[in-house]
């Protein structure tokens, strides 16, 4: 504790906090050494306190909304006060009947946040990645491209000759060589679908893909449907982007719970100055959500919450003498804080919605804190605000001439001392700078948040409580409160930023907010007062009476002793026997009876009924008119006298006039939510992603994030997140023209993957794939006509060929039959001579000649056919081996493909053993 007097105070003494600091808001003008520990938490502190202000401003309404939107009713609506808008309508309708008060609920607005709710369910609002401009073409985007290209060819390179090497190839072998070429490489299944699709349709394939994964781990289709009853009940919704350390979350936030501060032609939240969130949890929920970035001592510290409650201390009266007195708690704890009187009170302490805890009130309903109240929670506040951060735009020249230009933070040092050229102008600018480093100092806008956790009550920065818990403040990442991990990009200029929470007030234009449930608030309350006016009507109705002198009543009747004036037994004489005796007698009457008149007297409030059933009637048909719903939509029983074209044209109608909260929540806001979640997902895989963010990303998409960052986001490549029905349109119309018109052929399995896509580009992919393979088929199926062409053609030479051959060898035939003939008949000229004296005739030996000829030719003819035999077989033995490489060389190319699918399988790391 620090103590100073007045004169000390005088001569410039400070404490090191003022207790009453958070009054005001800190300055954020300010450099980032004084943002210390206690700027950050006085910070919380006092926007924690503006945020309760707003809290009650809006609670009460809010509530009202929540509790018709549920059927539940609450009395303060049909109680006459200053601050009541149904006022005059309720001293209306209860001037008859105080009965009024004791309500039950006739749902009009319950039905109809039922029936839109279903309706949004079903509605086709899928979130879309297009690129606006997808034909044009940007050299930046295509050097982007080409970087990843050579990246990843250089990582597949690496990973091929680490196969080749398992398998014991030589990488300097012709087939090694060829496996390794860039065309090779660009045909392996994992890279092969990268070479086929630009970097736009990538990227844009990505976050399509990153959206499916996180509206499946998110819940985003439930998260949706309670956002958009939110927006039906309160007119806003506000969608938070949790930063943790490896990974990122998306939570709805409770609209009763969450303030904001924005300037008034600001339409979405993230673009506001502040936002934050007042919650009540659990020690178990903190330990939890934040135990992993807490201390040890800050664990310790939650300890302090459980509040000294006993049956004895509710008893007024007691002095603290001990009798009390817990010796497991410290001396201090006892006779300080909390006292006797301290835990009497909070043993009995209720707070309510006007001098107590709103975070509490607003909550008290909830079946969690119904038993215990606030007892066991802990207010815990998570908060963001916009402060300001000094840059500088340094512009240095060297010795060389050369001009420098760079952002630098307010840490930068100058080394060279600038100099200036004053001959023209003497002010010192960087247009007129000779040498050195001249800076121009600006202020933007950066993104702080944090967490409070402390007790529900007032509790600020350096404040003592040994009785409790002192208010804990950490960062989104453990440690002190802080900048954010991610700043998201402004939407107008390229120093701007944007809370980490999108959300809207949607109706707050020039006016007050007001929700579907505030247009139909004053026909549900009049519709419940009317109802429950109809009910008591009908217990208090008397019906059908009759009106009789008490006095003819017999004393005995029907064998039985009735007593005198006994209506009891009368009534049930009427009720048994549908007769009423009476006895005018003297002896009965004891008097003479001068009431004739016996009558029968209706007193039924049939009119009255009908003019309340009239009025209900009313209420239910304005509340419905007031939002554009009819009958048809809310599936009531139709006329007879309407017909099926009637009945369609009021549906239309009524769409069209509730078709705005379709179009605010789907249209407007959601996409945006999405393009600020893809940001957020792009940085996070930049970084250092979870596991489970690493296994929904390709090797392309890795190689992309490791090099650009979040430099490049999508929208810088207008690819924007879109929800908007043409371009649902367009892409149902595409995928029923390729299902429709499947003119290409296209198999089951690629009108399987048309149907699955979910994006433009996906659909664009497929169908481009789906192409290519049909046209790969044809040229297939038109290079075997040629083939088979060339086949008949070939046949029909080779048949004419045989055919000129046969001609030639029977021509051969005959002319050697011609030559043998001629020879013979020469021969048969020397039958009776021997010319050459050998004892045998010339004829003989002519005969002999032609016939060793005949032998000689058929030898020739028998070799030539051996050697054309053989070479036929060489031929076949040399074709078979070639087709044996081949076959081989295939079941290597497989054996290497599976090698590599195997490899990347199991490419696992392995677990780093621990040492001992």
């Amino acid at each position: 504790m620090q103590i100073y007097n007045a004169l000390q105070l005088k001569a410039g003494a400070k404490v090191e906090y003022n207790k009453m600091g958070t009054l005001i808001q800190p300055f954020q003008f300010v450099s980032e050494k004084e943002k210390d520990d206690q700027w950050r938490a006085w910070n919380l502190d006092w926007l924690e306190f503006q945020g309760m202000k707003q809290l009650r401003r809006n609670a009460r309404r809010l509530m009202k909304n929540y509790k018709l939107a549920k059927g539940i009713i609450d009395k303060q609506d049909y109680i006459v006060e200053e601050d009541n808008e149904m006022g005059d309508l309720i001293d209306t309708l209860t001037k008859e009947d105080v009965s009024a008060f004791e309500l039950k609920f006739y749902p009009i607005i319950p039905n109809v946040i039922n029936v839109l709710t279903n309706e949004f369910s079903k509605r086709s609002s899928r979130v879309m990645f297009r690129a606006v401009d997808d034909m044009s073409y940007n050299e930046m985007l295509e050097e982007k491209r080409s970087m990843i290209e050579k990246t990843w060819m250089q990582q597949a390179e690496q990973k091929q000759m680490a196969i080749m090497a398992e398998m014991g190839l030589d990488p300097n072998s012709e087939d090694a060589k060829k496996q390794m070429s860039p065309e090779a490489l660009k045909t392996l299944p994992e890279i092969e679908a990268f070479f086929k699709k630009d970097y736009r349709s990538m990227v844009e394939e990505w976050a399509t893909h990153q959206m499916s994964v996180d509206e499946e781990r998110f819940k985003m289709q439930e998260l949706e449907e309670r956002a958009f009853r939110d927006m039906l009940i309160t007119d806003r919704e506000f969608w938070h982007f949790s930063m943790m350390e490896d990974d990122y979350d998306v939570e709805l936030w409770n609209p009763l719970l969450t303030f904001y501060h924005k300037s008034p032609d600001v339409r979405y939240i993230s673009q506001g100055n502040w936002v934050g969130k007042l919650d009540m949890m659990s020690i178990s929920d903190v330990v939890d959500k934040f135990g992993w970035m807490m201390t040890e001592e800050q664990l310790e510290a939650l300890e302090a919450i459980y509040p000294a409650r006993s049956a004895g201390y509710a008893i007024q009266g007691y002095q603290n003498d001990g009798t009390y007195y817990d010796p497991t708690r410290s001396h201090e704890w006892n006779t300080q804080m909390p006292s006797l009187a301290y835990r009497q009170f909070t043993s009995l302490y209720d707070a309510g919605s006007q001098f107590g805890d709103i975070v509490q009130w607003i909550l008290s309903d909830s079946e969690d804190l119904q038993d215990f109240g606030k007892s066991y929670m802990l207010r815990v506040s998570t908060i963001y605000w916009k402060s300001q951060r000094k840059v500088g735009h340094l512009t240095k020249i060297t010795q060389n001439g050369d001009i420098i230009q760079d952002i630098i933070s307010e840490e930068y040092k100058i080394t060279d001392k600038p100099e200036y050229d004053t001959s023209i102008w003497k002010e010192k600018t960087k247009d007129n700078l000779a040498f050195g480093e001249h800076i121009d100092w600006i202020w933007i806008n950066e993104v702080w948040g944090g967490v409070k956790i402390g007790p529900n009550r007032p509790a600020f920065w350096g404040m003592n409580n040994p009785g409790g818990i002192n208010p804990i403040y950490l960062g989104l990442n453990g440690g002190r409160p802080g900048r954010v991990p991610f700043q998201f990009k402004g939407d107008a200029t390229i120093y701007g930023c944007k809370l980490p929470v999108e959300g809207s007030v949607f109706g707050d234009r020039n006016t007050r907010s007001v929700s579907l449930v505030d247009l139909m608030k004053p026909y549900q309350i009049g519709y419940n007062i009317v109802n429950n006016q109809i009910a008591d009507i009908l217990v208090d109705e008397l019906g059908t009476v009759i009106m009789l002198d008490q006095n003819a009543l017999p004393r005995h009747s029907l064998g039985e002793d009735w007593g005198k004036n006994n209506l009891a037994k009368a009534y049930v004489a009427m009720k048994n026997f549908q007769m009423l005796p009476l006895d005018t007698s003297i002896t009965n009457t004891e008097n003479a009876l001068n009431f004739q008149h016996y009558q029968v007297l209706n007193l039924e409030q049939t009119q009255r009924l009908l003019s309340r059933i009239q009025l209900g009637t009313y209420f239910k048909t304005q509340a419905f008119e007031v939002i554009g719903l009819n009958q048809q939509r809310m599936g009531m029983q139709i006329s007879q006298q309407q017909t099926a074209t009637g009945v369609e044209q009021a549906a239309n109608a009524s769409y069209a006039q509730t078709e705005q909260y379709f179009i605010q929540h789907s249209d407007n806001l959601m996409p945006r939510v999405h393009q600020m979640r893809t940001d957020l997902a792009q940085y996070y895989h930049s970084k250092k992603p979870s596991l489970r963010l690493q296994y929904i990303t390709g090797a392309d998409e890795k190689i992309n994030f490791q090099m650009n960052g979040t430099d490049l986001l999508l929208r810088d490549m207008n690819i924007f997140c879109t929800t908007k029905t043409n371009s649902r349109a367009m892409m149902e119309q595409l995928k029923q023209l390729a299902l429709n018109n499947n003119a290409t052929g296209a198999s089951i399995y690629d009108l399987g993957n048309i149907i699955k896509s979910e994006s433009i580009a996906e659909l664009t992919g497929v169908l481009k794939a789906s192409e290519e393979k049909v046209n790969a088929q044809r040229q297939e199926e038109q290079q075997h006509q040629q083939q088979m062409q060339q086949e008949q053609i070939q046949a029909a030479q080779q048949q004419l060929q045989a055919a000129n051959q046969f001609k030639a060898e029977e021509s051969a035939k005959d002319r050697q039959t011609k030559i043998t003939e001629a020879e013979i008949r020469a021969a048969g000229y020397g039958a009776q001579v021997d010319i050459n004296q050998n004892q045998q005739s010339d004829y003989q030996d002519a005969m002999n000649n032609i016939r060793k000829q005949d032998e000689y030719q058929q030898t020739m003819n028998f070799k030539r056919e051996q050697e054309i035999n053989r070479t036929a077989q060489t031929t076949d033995k040399h074709n078979i081996e070639r087709e044996k490489l081949q076959a081989q060389q295939t079941i290597a190319d497989k054996q290497l493909q599976i090698a590599v699918e195997n490899k990347n399988k199991y490419d696992a790391p392995k677990p780093k053993e621990k040492k001992k």
